[in-house]
C-alpha cells in the first residue's frame, strides 16, 4: 500500500498584526504569530519532522519564515 503525499502547506502573508493564516490545501490549520506556531500547526497533519526554512512543503506568500511583522 502507498503511503500518502505530504500536504502542501501555505502560509499566508503577514496580517496586520503580523500573524500569519496556516492553510493545507482548503484546510485552515491556523494562525502562526511565530515560527513556533507554525510548527504546532505543522503537527496536525503529521509534518513534526521537517526543517522548516528549507522544505519545499511550505509554500511561503509575504515573506519567508523571517517574516512575522505586522504590515
Amino acid at each position: 500500500m502507498e503511503a500518502n503525499p505530504p500536504p502542501q502547506v501555505t502560509v499566508h502573508p503577514p496580517g496586520p498584526d503580523g500573524a500569519r493564516q496556516v492553510t493545507a490545501g482548503d484546510r485552515r490549520l491556523g494562525v502562526a504569530h511565530r515560527i513556533e506556531d507554525l510548527v504546532k500547526a505543522l503537527r496536525h497533519v503529521g509534518l513534526d519532522d521537517i526543517e522548516i526554512e528549507e522544505t519545499d512543503l511550505i509554500d511561503w506568500r509575504g515573506g519567508g519564515p523571517e517574516s512575522w511583522d505586522a504590515l
